[in-house]
């Protein structure tokens, strides 16, 4: 059974294994705006940099409800002036949870 109701809210989350994204520099370049690689290249810990973009980018994707695998680097992750990260895409902002602990790095954003 299918039910469709405009008016519920849109949520997408995602959760990526910091391992798999460290030292990845290649992986960073795809992922990543030129701000945000500025940022992860100056980062103390640049693999929870990483994976903590892709999970946003992805919970977006999924919230958005985007084709897999668009131009990653045109959904830009930011922080507004209370340090609160926000999904930035096609001049729109987006409320995005960010969170990590151990070996995981987790996101979600509501729409």
């Amino acid at each position: 059974m299918t039910v469709t109701n405009s008016k519920l809210p849109r949520i997408g989350v995602d959760l990526a294994k910091i391992s798999r994204f460290e030292g990845k520099q290649t992986l960073a370049k795809k992922i990543l705006s030129p701000e945000e690689l500025l940022q992860y290249q100056g980062h103390p810990q640049p693999g929870q940099f990483l994976a903590s973009r892709f999970a946003a980018k992805e919970a977006f994707i999924k919230a958005y409800r985007l084709p897999p695998m668009p131009a990653l680097p045109t959904i830009i992750v930011g922080s507004d002036s209370d340090g609160a990260p926000f999904i930035q895409f096609q001049k729109k902002r987006y409320a995005l949870s960010i969170s990590h602990d151990g070996e995981y790095a987790i996101a979600m954003v509501i729409m």
